[in-house]
């Protein structure tokens, strides 16, 4: 084939278009560098097992996957600090159900603090304040905090938010997939008999429930619970109300996600919606991927994190091989989708009511940030979608502070015997 000679002038031009187009590219990552260097990053969302930051799970080296954090991937990545979760899936409310979600909790609460007392200390501490983590990243060390995932955890025994609060617990998820005693779920579970909704919000329990919460300074969560749970929860606190880990119906409808209505009601309380790097909430999913999915379970049936991160070597690395076959198989959300979604919420309802979650470990990850070390590339989005540097300080932790610090503010106190 003949080639095509270009005239002299054309090469000239298309030489100097492709050099600025690479210079604004590497001006635009050495800037993104730079505000991710001075962020301090929070991610409001990750999960654990039971021997979180034990010889199973050693948080001071790499892990292979499906490890999606450990402290040289936050150290690499950039990532500040993160909320370790005390999570229990919804059972059926017996006293053997409650029994083992309470188990569960208290192992998961002894594994936090494990790695914030082991050999790792030096490289990472508790925080259980905004100001911890203010201090701790000025120390140059992770911050790990501490949230709970689901209200099944208290079961009917309200004191128990006090020793979870004891133990560091800073944020309080009313309820996951499933009702249960405080809140209805925005997924009931139909295995479990749930109807569509069984509080019609939150129960009389619910409502006491987020009171005790005011009144110690944790932070009320209403990731996975109904708009009508969600809507009331903001209602009762007399504080600021998150989301840890949620998208928007704006961009895509999915149960899982907030509308509009929620939104602009967590923001005129002052509530922060953490936006998730969840692929199925962030963009649509194909009858393909569902049925993909479906025979992956099959052939992985794993109940628990414990059960994925404790197989045999064999069988992990399998299951890893899985869903990285997955993920290169179909379309998969990036970080293009989730600064979609943080888009739209900024314009909703302003700049000072949106944050970052993963989910890792939990289910999430996107093409882009599909563990720790790859934190930056969140940043570099938007730098380019043209935030600027007190917006991004704002998102990436800014905002989550600063409603950490207005509940702690807002605890205790005489009007607390009256709220």
């Amino acid at each position: 084939m003949n080639s095509i000679k270009l005239p002299l002038w054309l090469t000239m031009l298309t030489t100097l278009w492709t050099t600025a187009a690479y210079a604004d590219d590497a001006a635009l990552l050495e800037k993104a560098k730079r505000i991710h260097r001075a962020s301090i990053t929070v991610d409001t969302h990750v999960d654990i097992p039971t021997f979180f930051a034990s010889d199973r799970f050693n948080m001071g080296e790499v892990n292979p996957s499906p490890i999606q954090v450990d402290l040289p991937g936050m150290e690499e990545g950039g990532l500040d600090a993160a909320f370790f979760i005390v999570y229990v899936g919804q059972t059926k409310r017996t006293p053997q159900g409650y029994a083992q979600a309470m188990s569960t909790a208290t192992a998961k609460f002894a594994a936090i603090h494990r790695l914030t007392t082991s050999a790792d200390a030096d490289r990472v501490g508790l925080a259980v304040t905004a100001q911890d983590v203010r201090n701790l990243h000025g120390q140059s060390k992770r911050a790990a905090l501490i949230g709970i995932e689901n209200g099944y955890v208290i079961g009917t025994q309200i004191d128990l938010l006090d020793v979870y609060y004891d133990l560091g617990a800073r944020y309080f998820g009313l309820v996951h997939n499933g009702h249960n005693d405080i809140a209805d779920s925005a997924q009931p579970k139909l295995d479990l008999g749930d109807p569509p909704a069984e509080h019609g919000g939150l129960s009389d329990f619910g409502r006491a429930v987020v009171k005790r919460c005011n009144r110690l300074g944790m932070m009320i969560d209403v990731s996975h619970a109904s708009k009508q749970a969600t809507l009331e929860a903001i209602r009762v606190s007399r504080a600021p109300v998150i989301a840890s880990h949620s998208s928007v119906k704006g961009v895509y409808d999915h149960p899982r996600n907030m509308s509009d209505e929620e939104l602009i009601a967590m923001a005129a309380k002052g509530g922060v919606v953490q936006i998730v790097a969840f692929d199925t909430y962030l963009i649509p999913v194909s009858d393909a991927k569902k049925a993909a999915f479906v025979t992956m379970r099959q052939k992985f049936p794993f109940k628990s994190l414990d059960e994925i991160f404790g197989a045999a070597p064999d069988t992990r690395r399998a299951y890893a091989r899985e869903l990285q076959s997955m993920q290169t198989s179909f379309p998969r959300a990036s970080v293009s989708d989730l600064v979609d979604h943080i888009d739209y919420t900024v314009k909703l309802i302003g700049i000072d009511h949106v944050g970052i979650s993963s989910d890792f470990q939990g289910g999430g990850g996107i093409d882009g940030w599909n563990n720790a070390k790859e934190s930056l590339n969140v940043t570099t989005e938007m730098v380019r979608r043209g935030y600027s540097e007190e917006d991004i300080k704002k998102i990436w932790g800014g905002n989550l502070l600063r409603v950490m610090d207005e509940v702690d503010r807002r605890r205790g106190g005489f009007l607390s015997s009256i709220f």
